[in-house]
């Protein structure tokens, strides 16, 4: 498992190409994009870490579940510093990529990994963990209740589950950008939320499930303490980091949709992705990024 966002972005990116499996995503394959993504998010996740700190001040292990290649795991290691960070993942490309960004940071002394697939469970940790973080990593699970149960019995008694999930989809365009009918994102996301329900359902021992966080950590024997958004709010003009991040994923939603958007959509898409065109999202001056994410607390009975 890895942040991917739809991620991420939260927004899910989607798939990579109309004809591959639309159940199956390679995230050692999307290594560049998860980590450009969660880079550019760092306000957001900080924001998200300053908030649990108040919430749970001194963790001793805190454990990243569906860490991906280790970006926001550093960041608690950064935000923790007393903490020892496991940053578990299904894909070994990715923590590989995390022990690196551990060691680049500093934090490689109290920073470890661990290779598992969050549907197994996370029974391989050596310690029960005080605050175990996961981030649009469980639906990525087909049997989410499941998960759930297994995350809380990783957790040491008085232990903190942060889930990050859900939230608001991005926007990084005005309601009409000039080109083609107005509302072009909002169609994206109604095809994009057929093909999550798609992924969702092809998922090993898929079960469906309201969406309902609270409850479900209740049913997973935490106790629900507190939700929280947090806004990721880039104005125009966008740096160039940002303005490649939403290139980047507007390209992947036009290579993996492509089958279900209309004519006029697919044509709107390739003017405002065409770096020759000046009202493309390379040039135009009105491209932003708005979205925002929910995080879900859970606390294990002492």
């Amino acid at each position: 498992m890895a942040h991917a966002h739809d991620h991420v972005g939260h927004a899910h990116t989607g798939p990579a190409h109309a004809g591959h499996d639309h159940t199956h995503m390679d995230f050692a394959e999307m290594l560049p994009l998860l980590e450009q993504e969660a880079e550019l998010f760092t306000p957001l996740y900080t924001s998200a870490a300053a908030w649990l700190r108040e919430l749970r001040p001194e963790p001793g292990l805190i454990v990243d579940a569906g860490s991906g290649p280790g970006v926001i795991s550093c960041l608690l290691a950064d935000t923790f510093p007393q903490a020892r960070v496991v940053a578990v993942d299904g894909a070994e490309p990715l923590l590989e990529r995390a022990r690196a960004r551990a060691g680049s940071r500093g934090v490689a002394d109290r920073f470890s990994t661990l290779c598992a697939e969050l549907g197994d469970g996370l029974g391989e940790l050596e310690y029960p963990a005080d605050l175990l973080w996961a981030s649009r990593s469980l639906h990525h699970v087909g049997d989410q209740r499941a998960a759930l149960a297994g995350f809380a019995r990783s957790l040491a008694p008085g232990g903190t589950l942060a889930l990050l999930e859900g939230g608001l989809s991005p926007r990084f365009l005005p309601r009409d950008t000039g080109i083609g009918r107005p509302g072009l994102e909002s169609r994206i996301d109604a095809v994009h939320e057929h093909w999550f329900t798609e992924m969702r359902a092809g998922l090993p021992g898929a079960v469906a499930e309201t969406e309902d966080w609270p409850a479900l950590l209740t049913a997973a024997g935490l106790r629900h303490v507190a939700t929280r958004t947090f806004l990721l709010d880039l104005p125009a003009p966008l740096s160039e980091e940002a303005r490649a991040f939403v290139v980047t994923i507007l390209t992947r939603r036009r290579e993996g949709l492509a089958h279900s958007l209309d004519a006029d959509d697919l044509a709107a898409l390739d003017r405002l992705l065409d770096p020759d065109d000046k009202a493309s999202v390379h040039h135009r001056p009105d491209t932003f990024v708005l979205l925002a994410h929910t995080v879900y607390v859970g606390v294990k009975g002492e």
